[in-house]
C-alpha cells in the first residue's frame, strides 16, 4: 500500500539528521543521488566506446592472424622449395582406390617370384697358369702345423685387360691340411681374390665408371658386356664399391686426419638424393686433398666428424651457422658471398628515399664487388691450365687407387 503523501508546505525536523538514512542529511544523499545517475551514465557512454574499439582491435587481430598464416605459409614453401622431400617413392604401392589410411607397401625386395637364377658361365679359354704353393700357414687360425696334400685345387679367375677381350687366369693351389681347422687351405696369389671369379682390374674399373664418371649400374653392365665380353648383373656392379667401401675405410679415416693438420680449408655442402631418400654431400679440401661425406643430416656434428672439433688453420666457407662448432683458428667467408653480400647492401641503400641515400657506401659497395670479381677471375684463369692438364692424370691416380685398395 503506498504511504500517505507529505502536504506541500510540510518541512520534516529531521531532514538534516533523517533517522532512516542513518543520521544522513536526505539533502546531501539527493545530491549525491544525482550526481551518481551522472556518472552513471557516463560510464555507460565510455563503455560503448571502448566497445567499439575492441570489436575493431579483435578484427584488425584476425586480418593480421590470416596475413601471418599466409605469409609462414608462403616461408615454408620457399624453404621447401630449395630441398626436395625426404619420402622415399613406392612405385608398387597402390591402396585400389579405396583411400584408406594405411600405408602403402613397397615393392619386395630381390627377383620376382618365378625369375630363373644367374650362375657365372665357364671361361671358353684359359690364357694364363699359376702354380701356388701350398701355405706353410694357416690363413685361418695362424696354426704352422700343415700336412702337404696331393690334390690340387684349380680356381678360374676371368679379369680384363684394357683391350676388347678378357684375361683368365687359372691358379693352382697347393693345398695344406690343418689340423685345427680340421679342413685344406690355400693362399692367395699375387693378383688373385680369393673365392671371387673376378679379378681386381674389372672391379676397379666399374668402380671408376659408376663414381669417377658418374655411370649408372645397368650402363656399367652393358659397358662390360660390349667393350670385353664380360657379362655380370647390375647387383654384381654394386657390390664392386661395397667391397672398395669397406676395404678403403681405413684410407678415408687417414685423409680425414690429414685434412685435419692443413693449414687452410674450404668446406661446403648440397643436398643428394641416395636410394631415393634425400641427403647432404659435405666437402672439405684444397688443392692437395679432398674428403666428400655423404649424410642424412646437416648440423653441426657432421661438420665436427669431417674437421674436428677444433681446426687449427683457416677455414673458407659461406655463412652457414653449422661451421661455427669446428671452432676454426681463422674464417674466411668465400669471395661469391662476400660480392653478393655487397649487392645486398647497394640494394638496401636504393630502397631509401634519395635524400636517405648514402652516396659514400654505394661506391664503397661497388668498389669492393669489383675487386673480389677480378680477384675471382685472376684465380679462375691461372688455375684453369692446371686443372685442365691434370684432371686426365688425376682420373688414372683415382682409378689406380682403387685397384690397389682392392
Amino acid at each position: 500500500m503506498r504511504g500517505q503523501q507529505a502536504p506541500w508546505d510540510y518541512e520534516c525536523p529531521y531532514r538534516h539528521c533523517c533517522p532512516h538514512l542513518d543520521g544522513l542529511s536526505t539533502q546531501w544523499v539527493g545530491e549525491v543521488y544525482q550526481q551518481s545517475c551522472e556518472e552513471h551514465c557516463e560510464h555507460w557512454e565510455i563503455r560503448d566506446i571502448q566497445q567499439v574499439e575492441l570489436d575493431k582491435a579483435l578484427q584488425k587481430i584476425v586480418e593480421l592472424e590470416k596475413e601471418n598464416e599466409q605469409l609462414q605459409a608462403k616461408l615454408k614453401a620457399i624453404h621447401q622449395k630449395q630441398f626436395k622431400a625426404n619420402k622415399r617413392k613406392d612405385k608398387g604401392a597402390d591402396d585400389g582406390g579405396c583411400g584408406t589410411d594405411a600405408p602403402p607397401k613397397g615393392k619386395k625386395r630381390g627377383a620376382p617370384k618365378g625369375h630363373p637364377g644367374w650362375s657365372r658361365r665357364k671361361p671358353e679359354h684359359v690364357d694364363k697358369t699359376v702354380n701356388v704353393l701350398a701355405p706353410e700357414e694357416c690363413p685361418h687360425c695362424a696354426c704352422p702345423d700343415l700336412t702337404p696334400l696331393e690334390e690340387l685345387k684349380d680356381h678360374l679367375q676371368e679379369d680384363i685387360v684394357l683391350q676388347p677381350r678378357t684375361f683368365v687366369t687359372k691358379f693352382k693351389h697347393h693345398q695344406a691340411f690343418c689340423p685345427q681347422c680340421n679342413r685344406a687351405v690355400i693362399q692367395a696369389a699375387e693378383g688373385e681374390l680369393l673365392n671371387c671369379h673376378i679379378g681386381p682390374v674389372t672391379k676397379a674399373a666399374a668402380v671408376f665408371l659408376r663414381y669417377g664418371l658418374r655411370i649408372p649400374y645397368r650402363k656399367v653392365q652393358e659397358l662390360f658386356q660390349i667393350f670385353f665380353n664380360m657379362p655380370f648383373v647390375p647387383a654384381t656392379a654394386m657390390a664392386f664399391d661395397r667391397t672398395a667401401t669397406s676395404k678403403g675405410e681405413p684410407l678415408y679415416e687417414d685423409l680425414k686426419e690429414k685434412l685435419r693438420s692443413v693449414s687452410s680449408v674450404h668446406a661446403d655442402e648440397t643436398s643428394w638424393r641416395q636410394d631415393g631418400m634425400g641427403h647432404y654431400v659435405w666437402y672439405a679440401g684444397n688443392d692437395d686433398l679432398a674428403v666428400f661425406h655423404v649424410d642424412r643430416h646437416r648440423s653441426s656434428k657432421v661438420a665436427q666428424s669431417i674437421l674436428g672439433e677444433k681446426f687449427g688453420g683457416v677455414l673458407n666457407t659461406d655463412g652457414y651457422a653449422a661451421y661455427n662448432a669446428v671452432n676454426a683458428k681463422d674464417r674466411q667467408s668465400c669471395l661469391a658471398h662476400l660480392i653478393r653480400k655487397a649487392e645486398e647492401i647497394k640494394k638496401e641503400i636504393f630502397f631509401k628515399k634519395t635524400k636517405f641515400q648514402d652516396q659514400r657506401a654505394i661506391r664503397f659497395c661497388d668498389s669492393i664487388a669489383k675487386l673480389f670479381r677480378k680477384a675471382c677471375k685472376t684465380n679462375r684463369n691461372t688455375n684453369d691450365n692446371d686443372i685442365k692438364s691434370g684432371l686426365t692424370q688425376a682420373k688414372r691416380r683415382r682409378f689406380y687407387s682403387l685397384l690397389n685398395t682392392i
